[in-house]
């Protein structure tokens, strides 16, 4: 899990710390970008993969690999002079990076009978699910207190303790066969080419469509012809070949195809709200970078209590229940924030994101555990990069999506705001009369007056209209979740306790 926690941080770590970063290396904040870009185009490109590597390295090699990989990179990343230079650095550590969550995954399944799995999973998902709570809370205060260099030095220490224990403590299981170029293993080299071009182009869509007005671009129209039709063509042609360097073959399974997507949705939800509500509190409630995180902190810390009373509960009940009961509650929790209002007191959405969060531990682990429950053990290295591609690519989408509709929600509830300011309006003119009069009373001009008590109503009106576009993303992620709640009963069952792995019909 240390290497994973340090991995998943760092997509979310870095993205406080832009404007430092663009400032110290004479780029401008659009530019600098790209660090988040470059960084999460190699992971996507690599989560998929992972399966293939681990047959030609060994998985354990692999594994230290990655952590090696990611941790060279962090520390040259922090010793990066130019914009450039650290676009490079974050392209090798993203690389790095992509087979650190689906490998470790793969190693706990490995390592616990079913009846412990669950367990397990959960302590691993304290790491993915906490860490990109905590992330830009952390990012903020090195960042406010240090460098945003050490945002990057802090992995070196984890990733060298990583190393030292992996290399002790894990080991291959029998049943993973290593296969070399002499021993038949061959390179797909049109697949390989395909999936890299395709999700590289779609993530540089996810993350730069909203910055750049989506198809209002012809960047990014083309840019998402060529995702989409790389992808098609990733698809048929990893069907049809006889040594694909994915397993798409895996989908037939039912489990493992609802849970992915499950999963994608789980991440859609994860990441949009982690970047909602600290919008919201520093953009409509004036809250500082530090506060906002302040604010965020206790529902990672609910998550981290009650990740491992999911681990016990799946000994118990069928996983899809709990998983079932999770999207109730993250729904709930989602509505709940969803009657947040411009006079709300800080206690207030604390307890709001609490609630949500705590719906989130129930989904990780169930998810995760009726996944792999029928997916054959050679296969799971496939398998698990599969799914982390797919709660990425959510994660991406999530960001993407709350991002534009809080744009164009907050156009369309301004719009019909703005037409009660209107002269005929009793109240709009009363609010004016008695801010003007305030403002003069203050030693303002009757003519300046007037026109700061319009600004101010107007300002004023700008912030409602951002509030409600707040509620209303709320409100559709919580929709969502109810939404996909029905295919959990097109699953196969699952037996509890560890008993046999047969579906019951």
């Amino acid at each position: 899990m240390l290497a994973t926690f340090m991995e998943v941080l760092d997509t979310s770590v870095a993205n406080v710390s832009l404007p430092h970063i663009a400032g110290n290396l004479s780029a401008s904040v659009d530019e600098s970008t790209w660090v988040l870009t470059s960084y999460l185009v190699s992971n996507a490109i690599v989560l998929p993969l992972t399966g293939w590597f681990s047959t030609l390295m060994g998985r354990k090699r692999f594994y230290m690999a990655c952590v090696m990989i990611f941790t060279v990179s962090s520390f040259m990343c922090g010793l990066a002079t130019s914009l450039p230079m650290l676009v490079v650095f974050r392209v090798l550590q993203g690389a790095g990076g992509g087979g650190l969550q689906p490998t470790s995954q793969a190693i706990l399944v490995d390592s616990f009978p079913r009846e412990k799995q669950g367990m397990a999973m959960a302590i691993y998902g304290m790491g993915v699910v906490v860490a990109p709570t905590i992330g830009p809370t952390l990012g903020g205060w090195i960042t406010d207190n240090y460098s945003w260099r050490w945002i990057f030095y802090l992995n070196v220490p984890i990733g060298i303790l990583s190393l030292f224990m992996t290399s002790m403590l894990i080991f291959d299981p029998p049943h993973l066969v290593r296969k070399t170029f002499h021993e038949g293993l061959k390179i797909d080299f049109i697949g390989l080419g395909l999936l890299s071009v395709g999700l590289g182009f779609a993530q540089i869509v996810l993350d730069k469509g909203e910055r750049d007005d989506w198809f209002g671009s012809p960047f990014i129209v083309w840019a998402t012809v060529i995702a989409v039709v790389t992808l098609a063509a990733m698809v048929v042609w990893e069907l049809k070949t006889r040594d694909p360097v994915i397993e798409l073959h895996l989908f037939k399974d039912r489990n493992f195809l609802i849970s992915t997507s499950l999963m994608y949705i789980l991440g859609l939800v994860l990441y949009g709200t982690t970047v909602l509500l600290p919008i919201l509190l520093q953009t409509v409630l004036n809250y500082t970078a530090m506060q906002s995180g302040l604010v965020l902190l206790p529902g990672g810390l609910a998550l981290l209590i009650l990740l491992p009373l999911t681990g016990w509960l799946l000994g118990r009940y069928e996983p899809r229940w709990l998983v079932m009961f999770g999207l109730v509650a993250l729904a709930a929790g989602l509505n709940t924030l969803s009657h947040l209002d411009t006079d709300v007191g800080m206690s207030t959405p604390v307890w709001d994101w609490i609630f949500s969060r705590m719906g989130l531990a129930f989904l990780f682990v169930p998810i995760n555990v009726m996944a792999f429950y029928f997916v054959p053990k050679e296969k799971i290295n496939n398998a698990t990069g599969l799914i982390n591609l797919a709660r990425n690519i959510g994660g991406s989408m999530g960001i993407s999506f709350v991002t534009t509709m809080l744009d164009r929600r907050a156009q369309f509830h301004q719009a019909i705001l703005a037409a009660n300011l209107r002269p005929g309006n009793p109240a709009y003119q009363s609010a004016l009369s008695r801010l003007t009069q305030a403002l003069a009373l203050r030693g303002a001009a009757s003519f300046h007056a007037a026109a700061q008590a319009n600004a101010v109503i107007y300002a004023e009106l700008q912030r409602q209209a951002m509030m409600l576009s707040f509620v209303d993303n709320f409100r559709l992620l919580a929709i969502l979740c109810l939404c996909v709640t029905p295919v959990l009963f097109l699953m196969k069952k699952i037996r509890s306790r560890g008993q046999a792995a047969l579906p019951i019909h």
